[in-house]
């Protein structure tokens, strides 16, 4: 077994490119013990992106690392071992004898310990032979117990190759929508002409496509999920998937803003299946597009490479969604680019599915309908082709990533230059010859910065092709060097250029990606609805209460010097009792943080001045568990963003 070295700077660069979780380790009697809660960390981890654990090393306060060593390592070693293949501590037993390796740092010797992603076929990986109560999710660099709706929701991804072959009970063909049905077979049959399929009567067309079929187990016939997610009207749609929701948005500026000037929901004006959807969002989306003059055999193209990134984008938005899940399908259109989320993680990890080849279609008897009318393409090649027409236009490389917030995925498509002109003017009239002196991958992160207001690891990965390591230091000369300033530790550090507003340039704000699982806000939207409609339809009632304009009016004070001296002295008054008590019960803590939250976004660094505490501690043991229950909305969709600020939950839903 070969042993490395690194230094303590080099632990801290690497928390920057992976989720990491130091544990001294070191037992009663000082010469190292494999700790209990290493189990919930590995679980956690294995649960969600994977990560690395060091044992022997402390870092408090985030992001300085100290290292204490362990004196036997072998014990521990061997601890770990006898415990992952025993099933009565925990359920898989993810690791390779590469994936455990000793390390000298400092002159001690630690344990560093990679956790892969678990497979989907091996979630959830839990303690103990139960996994409601067993399995444990990593949120906001914190472990944190999953719920039984999150373990029946890995069970079935799981067991169910595809989630939408159910049959239904209680579901039959009048609960589909006729006219979305015949719209369907218009298009089957421009696409395939002459098809024996296209003059079969519509119950034999639909069994045809997938849409009715026989549990043969059962021994039932019926409606599959795939037939009423298609065709059904969505008020029926609900009835099988109560979190159903589609939402269509066209936001008038190149900013992060939940202002729209033309949407598309649910309204009981269409009928709000995914075909028609589909459709609808489809010719938004292209709307604008210039198409230049070409022809094929006598008939001009009206097609672009661009309107095939974006059915791909679209189609693969559909087919890929747990519609179990919580949060909404969600389409958002700028002038400067687009933007598909979808509720469900991806069921194989983004970086592999980038490259193609592989696919594990979490809806296929969708996908199979998506194909038999020309939309979406074969297993594994629709981002790639995504990619490749994106990057034919020289524009910036997608960026397609995860949230654990409700589980869901996001892609970016933004229709600006890899290297725009207008941005390396800029830097070279502020940095002169010190910008043209810089590496391409430098010059790079700077332009990245300059476009996208800010500039993290993760995306540098995403463009160039430098080992993470290298980025890592990249980074930190343009620090030293003046070039960048940052802010955060570990994952979460952001760059910015010194000069910068500090703005998110995202599609996605925190409204777009989390949705609170109460409240009963109604969108402005709503107000259009003719009063002959009678109530207004449930699913409209889901939309999160936030997406209304007025949430923008809520102020945000990340540090202390931001909040208005009369609002100070205000929050100082109410803060007193637990500011004045060490020993506060954490009940009466978190009550007292949801009173001075109420109404505005505060930053933890202003809570710890409040308060008079540590803010690492009070990030830790009050504000992630209140974001995780639900009495916290956070301002931004990253927990790890150094801008973070906290609202009451309640004030969310009262604000106007």
């Amino acid at each position: 077994m070969s042993e490395s070295t690194a230094s303590l700077r080099e632990l801290a660069a690497f928390s920057e490119g992976a989720d990491l979780e130091c544990k001294a380790a070191q037992g009663r009697d000082g010469r190292g013990e494999l700790p209990d809660d290493f189990w919930r960390s590995y679980c956690a981890m294995a649960n969600t992106e994977g990560g690395v654990i060091l044992l022997g090393v402390q870092e408090k306060p985030r992001g300085t690392f100290r290292a204490v060593g362990i004196v036997d390592a072998e014990r521990v070693r061997k601890a770990l071992w006898d415990n992952l293949h025993n099933r009565k501590q925990v359920s898989t037993n993810l690791l390779a004898e590469a994936d455990v390796q000793p390390i000298q740092v400092a002159g001690v010797q630690i344990l560093q310990i990679r956790v892969p992603r678990a497979t989907r076929q091996q979630k959830p990986v839990h303690l103990g032979s139960n996994p409601f109560g067993g399995t444990w999710l990593r949120r906001y660099e914190g472990d944190y117990t999953a719920d039984d709706e999150a373990v029946r929701r890995m069970l079935a991804e799981r067991v169910e190759e595809s989630r939408d072959d159910k049959v239904l009970k209680g579901f039959d063909f009048s609960d589909l929508d006729m006219d979305t049905v015949a719209a369907y077979r218009n298009r089957f049959a421009a696409v395939r002409p002459g098809h024996v399929w296209s003059d079969l009567a519509v119950p034999e067309f639909l069994e045809r496509i997938g849409a009715f079929g026989k549990n043969r187990e059962e021994g039932v016939s019926g409606l599959r999920l795939a037939g009423l997610l298609m065709f059904g009207r969505a008020e029926v749609i609900r009835d099988a998937l109560p979190h159903y929701m589609v939402d269509y948005q066209e936001r008038p500026e190149a900013r992060t803003e939940r202002r729209w000037i033309d949407r598309l929901v649910p309204d009981g004006s269409w009928s709000g299946n995914l075909y028609d959807f589909f459709r609808r969002v489809y010719q938004k989306l292209t709307a604008d597009l210039k198409v230049p003059f070409q022809l094929q055999d006598g008939q001009r193209i009206e097609d672009t490479p661009v309107h095939e990134a974006l059915r791909e984008a679209l189609a693969n938005t559909l087919i890929h969604a747990d519609y179990t899940g919580r949060a909404s399908v969600l389409v958002v259109k700028r002038p400067d680019m687009y933007g598909f989320r979808n509720p469900g993680r991806m069921r194989i990890p983004p970086e592999i599915a980038i490259h193609g080849g592989n696919s594990d279609c979490r809806n296929r008897r969708l996908q199979t309908m998506f194909q038999l009318v020309g939309y979406g393409d074969h297993a594994g090649s629709g981002l790639p082709k995504i990619y490749a027409n994106w990057a034919g236009q020289h524009w910036r490389r997608p960026v397609l990533y995860e949230l654990p917030e409700l589980e869901q995925t996001l892609m970016e498509l933004r229709m600006s230059s890899l290297v725009p002109p207008e941005a390396v003017t800029a830097l070279e009239g502020r940095l002169g010859e010190r910008f043209r002196a810089l590496p391409e991958t430098a010059r790079l992160a700077l332009i990245a910065a300059q476009v996208e207001g800010q500039v993290r690891h993760d995306r540098l990965k995403q463009i160039c092709a430098d080992h993470p390591a290298d980025l890592t230091k990249m980074l930190g000369g343009l620090v030293r060097e003046g070039f960048l300033v940052p802010e955060g530790v570990g994952r979460g550090m952001v760059y910015f250029l010194p000069w910068q507003t500090r703005v998110l340039a995202g599609a996605f704000d925190q409204a777009d990606v989390v949705a609170p699982v109460c409240g009963t806000a109604i969108p402005p939207e709503l107000d259009a609805i003719p009063p002959e409609l009678g109530s207004i339809p449930p699913e409209l009632g889901s939309i999160p209460p936030e997406l209304g304009a007025g949430a923008l009016e809520v102020a945000i004070y990340v540090n202390w010097a931001d909040v208005p001296a009369e609002l100070q002295q205000e929050l100082l008054v109410m803060a007193a009792p637990i500011r004045e008590s060490r020993r506060a019960q954490p009940t009466d803590l978190q009550a007292t943080v949801q009173n001075l939250c109420t109404g505005r976004y505060l930053g933890r660094h202003v809570l710890a001045r409040l308060l008079d505490r540590n803010p690492d501690d009070l990030l830790r043991r009050t504000l992630n568990p209140m974001v995780a229950s639900g009495a916290l909305l956070t301002a931004y969709a990253a927990s790890s963003d150094p801008r973070q600020a906290y609202m009451a939950m309640a004030a969310a839903l009262r604000s106007p």
